[in-house]
């Protein structure tokens, strides 16, 4: 995991500096999680995945679907420098710093809520209120469903992880019994 963060770290902080320059912050993320959707579908990744697949037909191919969606000419040309580099593969990571940074520069923490049930908006706001008192700064949420939770909630702020699901203290009672 350290090795893509690696890997990606330059190219993140190259798009957010294309982004704070033309100040189209929102357009690159838009941009970005529509490739992070592309080449996760399970017939594209194989088609980049295969050796024997020439990186010409790769880039033709996502330009092809980029083109179809309208994607801006800077996000298509992150593309070509990705494939040209062989680093397709660090678009998620990618992605995921290129939102911090973004983040950090608009002064707030991007918060993820993973819960085995809908999270009501009286929730949201105790949990976006109590996030703002620790951290100082604004708060945006976004809440995921997983039902392999059992119960509870995993809370992602940044870096931080904050494990209240009670798959997370079976876990953790699992390894206590194993001292």
């Amino acid at each position: 995991m350290a090795e893509l963060a690696t890997l990606a770290r330059p190219y993140a902080e190259a798009v957010f500096g294309l982004a704070k320059d033309a100040g189209n912050f929102d357009e690159w993320s838009e941009g970005l999680t529509f490739l992070v959707s592309i080449i996760e579908q399970p017939l594209i990744s194989a088609v980049i995945a295969n050796p024997r697949v020439d990186k010409a037909i790769v880039t033709d191919l996502l330009l092809d679907i980029c083109s179809e969606q309208k994607v801006s000419d800077s996000v298509k040309n992150l593309v070509k420098v990705l494939i040209d580099n062989h680093k397709l593969r660090v678009l998620p990571k990618l992605l995921e710093l290129y939102e911090q940074l973004k983040a950090q520069q608009q002064g707030y923490i991007p918060v993820e809520i993973v819960s085995t049930y809908e999270v009501t908006p009286e929730q949201q706001e105790a949990v976006e209120s109590a996030l703002k008192k620790r951290f100082g700064k604004a708060v945006a949420l976004s809440t995921t469903l997983d039902p392999s939770l059992v119960g509870g909630w995993l809370i992602r702020a940044g870096d931080q992880v904050i494990d209240l699901s009670i798959r997370g203290r079976l876990q953790q009672m699992a390894a206590e019994l194993r001292r």
